[in-house]
């Protein structure tokens, strides 16, 4: 075999054969995935999309004849568009949208839904699952995506088949098992602000009956936002780690699959640069005049630039291990057994954002371990009904610690009385158990060759129980009078007792598909989501608004989807599009209080989500494949009339609350468009160039829950561009490509956080990165 025809570590589910003209095809729905084709002259073999299989409905089957919106990425797409990071890839995908300061302050939003960072007491909207594993912070998906087969995106609510109970969606993320042939693959990138990566893998067997893979890898760069009061570069640092597997097949009726994995980091992330000082209010700017007052010398963030006297640390310890057994079963069924155990430990070190010392480190660390068992029964398909039912059990046992270390300029920055807050230190703590036990099932009622029936149903009964404390304030000078009471209010101590949580959280569907024709597909779904409450962890406001503001109650939704699958041109294009409909009732998101300068988790109202998607992928001509995705999303408060007020109003009025129904939700854009180009040719027998280029836009996003003028994120486009050869070297293939990220040099912020005295700070995005990638597959 020869022509660049062995890729078995870049695309491993397909197998390539050459054209007789020497031509290779590459193409998938959303991603580029290989076709298998025969080596028959080219007059008589066509250019098609390739067929891309998904496991979104617990079955292996084709993404076009899954009758739900779902992207679908495939390892050679994340590695030709240089996606390594669960955070890059609203890049690639429509709806979707992932706000990201460090682990900890991290979320994946879709359609809008899921924008609740930081919240240790809840789960994310957006479930997000490590072979089949469901990860109970999101945080414990920002590491490198080492050896990844495949990245599904499926949109709305999810849990009749998932383990987990979600509202907006889940990110899906498989990796490459073991094989029973030796494989591997090992790659060096270099680039700009001293990036360096390092991956590798292997695989092979162990004996007839076993086979093991270990993958490695190891990252790092110096980052690229400037302090200037210590000349260090920030929002950068080192990642690291490793996964081992073990798959035991002894027969073709039974098989086992261990996997054991291990991340960590010790980076500077975190950075928050300023993004605005807020409104001038009666002629005075309060952020930039309290500024003065304490001696700071304030640097735009859009500079690239901060000004912190204060070292900015993030050091993240996780790993796991799951064991997934898979039974064939007499008549065909098939028993799936996932048993999984988890940890995350996060400790942050974070600045004031100020030159000066209003306090010299404050955060949130966290001790996460979680437990999980799901057990599923698949009935063999090919008859007038099928079905998948199981039974999932979740249990997360989660510690965090709160503190702040105020510096001698507290008062001025936060307005109190002298000697309020001055060198004083506040330490909390917070813990949370969660027991979830669940049912589900979902089957499929095929009432003709073309129209099929489908209906799931889940039950979902959770307990948590928790507690929130904070020590008593330590150090500083003795006070009395103004100064004690507002050290009292602000840091004092505080025991929530015992607090509990009972609830029952029932989700479903019904859907019917139809099957115009082998090319069309069309559908229609109905679901209800449900998500059940949680605890914030942190005292915030709850000494001034009682401890029911430590309770988040059950965020709901109901879910309209009409939609398209269409294969066309003789499979040279592939057409899908949906309409979607969402109403959510107790939608969970943060608040600011500004009295107390802290954000927390509360039900934000009622939320409409509404809009169209559409995802085509092309072949206009052989070699040449283009994927174009979009959407259009209006997603607003429907309802929301105590919401908190923007600094233009609580300024002035800092006990206001305001109304924010009609306003469009925080962090969706209305309008985002993906476009995602690849081609190559044969140049030899053994020599196969290829270029790629991608442009990402996102429409104009509201930056914060209070909807404030100071607080908007503006559109914003990036172009990604790369160029390579692969050579076949009979024993391997070489890929040498050189590329750049964000070619336009585009500064661009991709989400916002309220500041204290009506500010707003915001997380950049790369700046344009030049580098070059080795890769050996063999």
């Amino acid at each position: 075999m020869s022509g660049l025809s062995r890729w078995p570590a870049r695309a491993s589910r397909f197998t390539l054969q050459p054209l007789a003209a020497g031509v290779l095809l590459a193409a998938s729905s959303g991603s580029f995935a290989e076709e298998p084709v025969s080596a028959t002259p080219a007059v008589e073999q066509e250019a098609k999309l390739g067929t891309v299989t998904v496991n979104a409905r617990r079955r292996e089957e084709t993404a076009q004849s899954v009758p739900t919106p779902i992207s679908v990425l495939d390892s050679e797409t994340l590695e030709t568009q240089r996606i390594y990071r669960v955070q890059d890839l609203q890049q690639l995908v429509p709806s979707t949208n992932v706000a990201y300061v460090h682990a900890r302050q991290s979320s994946i939003s879709i359609r809008g839904l899921g924008n609740n960072p930081a919240s240790d007491g809840l789960e994310g909207s957006v479930g997000i699952y490590l072979d089949n594993v469901y990860l109970g912070r999101p945080g414990m998906a920002v590491f490198d995506l080492l050896d990844v087969e495949q990245l599904e995106v499926l949109r709305g609510p999810q849990g009749t088949l998932f383990g987990k109970n979600t509202t907006a969606g889940v990110l899906n993320i498989t990796t490459r098992k073991p094989t029973f042939h030796r494989e591997g693959s090992i790659q060096q990138s270099i680039g700009e602000d001293g990036y360096l990566q390092t991956q590798g893998s292997f695989s092979g067997p162990i004996s007839e009956t076993l086979a093991g893979r270990i993958s490695a890898y190891r990252t790092e760069d110096d980052g690229y936002v400037k302090n200037i009061h210590n000349g260090d570069d920030l929002n950068g640092g080192k990642r690291q780690g490793f996964r081992t597997q073990l798959l035991f097949k002894p027969s073709e009726t039974f098989n086992l699959r261990w996997i054991g994995e291990y991340n960590e980091e010790d980076s500077n992330n975190g950075i928050l640069s300023l993004y605005s000082t807020g409104p001038t209010i009666n002629g005075v700017n309060r952020y930039e005049s309290l500024a003065a007052q304490a001696g700071a010398t304030l640097v735009s963030g859009k500079d690239r630039k901060v000004n912190f006297d204060a070292d900015q640390q993030v050091t993240v310890f996780q790993g796991g291990t799951s064991v997934e057994a898979n039974w064939t079963l007499p008549d065909d069924f098939t028993l799936t057994s996932i048993t999984a155990y988890r940890w995350w430990d996060f400790t942050p070190r974070n600045d004031d954002g100020l030159d000066v010392p209003v306090f010299y480190s404050a955060g949130v660390s966290v001790r996460d371990k979680q437990y999980s068992q799901e057990i599923r029964l698949a009935s063999p398909t090919g008859g007038a009904f099928d079905y998948v039912l199981g039974a999932y059990y979740f249990k997360q046992d989660l510690d965090n610690k709160s503190f702040t270390y105020y510096g001698p300029q507290a008062d001025v920055w936060n307005l109190t009385p002298a000697g309020a807050l001055n060198n004083v230190n506040s330490i909390g703590d917070g813990h949370i158990d969660t027991d979830s036990y669940a049912l589900f099932a979902q089957g499929t009622w095929h009432v003709t060759d073309r129209l099929d029936f489908t209906a799931g149903v889940r039950g979902t009964y959770e307990e948590k129980s928790a507690w929130v404390t904070r020590d008593a304030p330590d150090g500083g000078a003795a006070v009395t009078g103004a100064a004690a009471a507002a050290r009292q209010a602000r840091i004092g101590a505080y025991d929530s007792g015992d607090l509990n949580q009972y609830s029952f959280s029932p989700s479903g569907l019904l859907g019917l598909s139809y099957r115009f024709n082998e090319q069309l597909l069309g559908y229609a779904t109905l679901t209800h989501g449900e998500k059940s409450g949680g605890v914030n962890l942190t005292v915030g406001a709850a000494p001034r608004l009682g401890t029911d503001s430590l309770l988040v109650g059950t965020e709901r939704v109901n879910n309209a989807e009409l939609g398209l699958k269409s294969t066309l041109f003789d499979g040279r294009l592939q057409l899908n599009s949906n309409l979607f409909w969402a109403e959510v009732h107790g939608y969970q998101a943060n608040v600011y209080d500004q009295i107390n300068r802290v954000q927390y988790l509360a039900n934000a109202g009622s939320v409409r989500s509404r809009g169209l998607e559409f995802e085509a992928t092309a072949l206009p001509i052989r070699g040449l494949t283009v994927n174009f995705n979009g959407s259009w999303n209006d997603v607003r408060y429907t309802e929301y009339k105590d919401a908190p007020c923007p600094p233009e109003v609580s300024l002035a009025n800092a006990t206001a609350t305001c109304d924010l129904s009609g306003h469009q939700v925080v962090g969706a854009s209305k309008y985002i468009a993906n476009l995602n180009t690849q081609y190559k040719w044969q140049a030899t027998e053994h020599v196969e160039p290829y270029v790629t280029a991608s442009y990402a836009f996102r429409s104009k996003a509201v930056g914060t829950i209070d909807d404030s003028d100071f607080g908007q994120i503006p559109s914003y486009a990036l172009v990604n561009l790369s160029a390579g050869v692969r050579l076949d070297q009979g024993d391997g293939v070489v890929d040498l490509s050189l590329w750049v990220k964000n070619a336009g040099d585009k500064t661009y912020f991709t989400s916002l956080w309220n500041s204290a005295n009506g500010g707003y700070a915001g997380v950049l995005g790369t700046p344009r990165t030049f580098g070059a990638t080795a890769r050996y597959d063999f």
